[in-house]
């Protein structure tokens, strides 16, 4: 669908690169607002902000209806080691999970939209477009759900929207290629900490004691047994990667904390893990005589691509690959399907580079094909 693009790599090559020089975290986004605002506000769409830290543009086109493109803003707490030209100037912050892509795809598509709107674009007009569209760039995905935020702000019932498009870069699909499923794609995170409380002795005299870190000894191994029995029924996994116990290596150890992930799919399994969860430790800290608290977090919701809203996706990207199994990854889009039908997606870098790593770049090319499929779905019917 693109006219020119040679031009459009040019575009989105200079975005990604200006943006991944300034990453920032969580909420506290000034350059890179400032930024996307400076995009933004020479275009023929109103721009705001709905909430702290998220930018909105929207092309009132006189539609009863609005179609949203979500981007993701903030960075990660990572000290950059690619060695590229352009690399962050942020000492300890880095675009390591592609946000500077997403950003890059959404000014792009803004443009594209003015654009059109301004007759530039040949074989488009403004009847193109069905619906009325909001881009929305926002704070927080890496941290405390900045999706929450812009949902919770009321700027999707003002604006009558009622669907909304995403794409995260990633590295395990082949480059270029767009992918995504029907019903669950990523999983409910949930952070999930356990602490046991004993009496600590010499262990010498360890009939006096009472073992915190037996009891979690105890907790882990059987959670293992736990999460595979659980994952029969549905998709899901539990597992603990921090264990901290006791002071010295001859004394019972008087306290226990273990730290770990539930990773789930539906609210059904969350709540029925929970509940296991509770039971084995409750187990584990009687037959070691010990007391426990146990905390989850709230997380994020998981990512679940409405049914409808996908198949007509679907139609109009004859060439979308489908993710054969739900992803265990969590992502904060699932805030927006709540509130609206919505179709993540995914789009390879063909890298293999982990997300998060400190090396992670890719190539700008890549992003060409996520503008395309924004352009396919703004128009689509």
């Amino acid at each position: 669908m693109l006219n020119n693009q040679t031009a459009a790599l040019e575009e989105l090559t200079r975005y990604r690169r200006d943006l991944h020089r300034i990453p920032e975290l969580d909420c506290d986004l000034p350059q890179t607002i400032a930024y996307v605002k400076g995009v933004l506000e020479g275009l023929s769409c109103a721009v705001f902000e709905p909430c702290e830290g998220a930018v909105c543009a929207y092309f009132d086109l006189g539609r009863p209806h609005t179609v949203a493109v979500r981007s993701d803003m903030d960075a990660l707490p990572v000290t950059e080691a690619t060695g590229l030209p352009f690399a962050s100037e942020h000492a300890g912050c880095m675009h390591a999970c592609g946000h500077d892509g997403h950003m890059a795809m959404a000014l792009a598509a803004a443009t594209w939209v003015d654009r059109v709107l301004s007759g530039a674009e040949g074989a488009f007009d403004a009847s193109a477009f069905p619906r009325n569209i909001l881009f929305v760039f926002q704070p927080a995905e890496e941290t405390t759900g900045g999706a929450k935020y812009v949902c919770e702000s009321g700027v999707f019932e003002r604006t009558a929207t009622e669907r909304i498009f995403g794409f995260h870069l990633w590295p395990d699909l082949l480059e270029g290629v767009v992918a995504s499923r029907p019903g669950a794609l990523l999983a409910r995170s949930s952070e999930t900490t356990l602490t046991f409380h004993g009496v600590s002795s010499h262990i010498a005299k360890w009939r006096e004691g009472r073992d915190a870190l037996g009891a979690a000894a105890r907790f882990v191994v059987g959670s293992k047994w736990l999460s595979n029995r659980l994952a029969q029924d549905e998709p899901m996994t539990l597992r603990f990667g921090r264990l901290d116990a006791g002071t010295v290596r001859n004394a019972v150890a008087a306290e226990a904390r273990v730290e770990g992930s539930l990773r789930v799919f539906s609210d059904v399994m969350f709540d029925r893990a929970r509940e296991e969860v509770r039971a084995l430790a409750s187990t584990a800290a009687e037959e070691e005589g010990v007391s426990f608290d146990l905390t989850f977090s709230e997380g994020y919701p998981p990512v679940v691509n409405d049914d409808a809203l996908y198949a007509e996706v679907a139609g109009a990207l004859t060439d979308m690959e489908t993710v054969p199994e739900p992803l265990l990854i969590a992502e904060d889009f699932a805030f927006y399907q709540r509130c609206i039908p919505g179709v993540f997606m995914l789009l390879g870098t063909g890298t293999g580079i982990p997300l998060h790593a400190d090396t992670f770049t890719f190539d700008e090319r890549v992003l060409v094909r996520g503008l395309e499929t924004y352009q396919r779905l703004l128009v689509l019917g």
